[in-house]
Parts: structure tokens; sequence; C-alpha cells
């Protein structure tokens, strides 16, 4: 079994065949999928895509988004917490590549949800880009678990991360030939392992140019197991317990290992 810790099903690139996805998906032996939110209203979808196909959904908004936050939308996420079908907080944190969202509105978001994953007691998933050492900082001020998405940053907030016992997940980009960090996908410790799509985007090799989706994560798991030197069906039972781990009994309807 596999689970695609990080999908945006959701995702209008989906809308024509969201349902073969999935079958697919669980053909590839993928069986769960967390539904990643970026906004208020991709909330509800996901948590609505999560009800229809039995998967998890997340409640939050990305640092894209961060324009949109204010009292209301923060206690709609809130209130969307509550729902047993969301087991995380996000995806939010920070990204100062793009820049899309001032960046003190962007911390002023994540803040806010990093406040909401210790209240409720949620994972936080965390998108960090271009801006390591505020991400760093405060990461280093919050007491809530918290997960390094599709990781890509420096040993800065890697390091920041492994100290508090996060969790660090890695997608498509270990197959790329760009992609260079391989001490940091042998840092992880294995309890703390997880992989993701990031679909419809990131398709790893040798999907690349295509459409991304939850089948696709075998091809991370086959990747990030050849880079640590372990077998590719351990690294897919332990990041499935990590998952459960993480996320909660949702994931499989068992207690974690």
């Amino acid at each position: 079994m596999l689970v695609d810790t990080h999908c945006h099903l959701g995702a209008g690139q989906f809308d024509d065949d969201r349902v073969d996805v999935v079958e697919r998906a669980r053909a590839s032996g993928v069986e769960h999928v967390v539904v990643v939110a970026d906004s208020e209203p991709a909330t509800q979808l996901a948590i609505a895509l999560a009800d229809q196909f039995d998967f998890s959904a997340t409640a939050g908004v990305h640092p894209h988004e961060a324009s949109s936050w204010n009292a209301e939308v923060a206690a709609k996420i809130e209130e969307a917490l509550e729902d047993p079908a969301v087991v995380a907080v996000g995806e939010t944190g920070l990204d100062y590549h793009y820049d899309h969202s001032p960046r003190d509105r962007q911390r002023a978001a994540f803040a806010a949800q990093l406040e909401f994953g210790e209240k409720c007691d949620l994972p936080v998933v965390v998108h960090a880009r271009s801006a390591d050492e505020d991400v760093a900082a405060m990461l280093r001020d919050t007491r809530s678990t918290y997960i390094l998405h599709s990781f890509s940053s420096g040993p800065l907030v890697l390091d920041t991360a492994l100290a508090a016992g996060a969790y660090v997940s890695f997608s498509g980009m270990v197959t790329f030939n760009s992609w260079k960090d391989v001490d940091a996908v042998r840092a992880v410790p294995l309890d703390r392992l997880l992989i993701e799509t990031d679909a419809p985007y990131l398709a790893p090799t040798p999907h690349r140019g295509r459409r991304n989706e939850p089948a696709f994560v075998r091809e991370v798991a086959r990747k990030v197991a050849e880079l640590r030197g372990q077998d590719p069906e351990e690294i897919a039972e332990r990041t499935t317990q990590n998952a459960v781990r993480c996320f909660g009994t949702r994931i499989t309807g068992n207690e974690p290992l």
C-alpha cells in the first residue's frame, strides 16, 4: 500500500477524469490520498472529495492566496478543521519566489494557521520556497506538528525540522536530473519520511511533462528508496506507517505501528 500525502485532487486539471484518476491510483496500490486545499473554497471542495472517495482532506490557505486571509476566512477554516475528513491544516507557509501575496500577509496567514494546528492538535502542511530564514524562524516558535511538503529548501529549514521531530515529504522532484540534494533524502529519519505527488504538478520521471496524478507516487517511492539504499517495499511500508502516525487512522483504518 502507498499513500499520496499531498495531492490537489480538486484542481481543474482533474475535472474531466477525476474518477478515472482515482481508479488508476487504486489499481497501482495507492490506497489513500490526502486531498490538499490552498484556499477557503478549495477547502470545501477537498472535504467533498474526501467524502466522495473515502480519502482525507486539509483545510487552509496557501501563501499565494494569503492576501485573502481575513477574520471571515480564518473563521471558515477553523470551522472546517472540525470536519472528520480533515486531517491537517494547510497548505500554508511562505513563498518569496513568486510573491503572489505580500510577504507580511503571508507571514500573518502562516502564523495564524500554525496556531490552528496547535489549538486543534492537527499537523500543519508547510510550503517553503525562497524563504528559508523566515520559515525556519517561524517553525522554531511553533509547538505544532508539521510536514515540510515537497521538500526543496536548504539545510537551515531541514535542520530546524529534524530538530523538532517534524515530518519531511519528498515529491517527484527527487527523480529530476536537476535534483542534487541526495543528502537531504538520506538525512530524514525513516520514521519521519513521507512521499507525495503534489499532483497535478511535478510529475516524476518517466512521466515528466505530463499531468501528475496520485498513481505516480510509486515512482517517488522507488527513487527515494534508491537514493537511500533501501528496498522500495520497505519505503512503501514505512511511509504508509508514518502517514498514519502523522495524519491519523483515517488513512488506513488501523493504528500506526
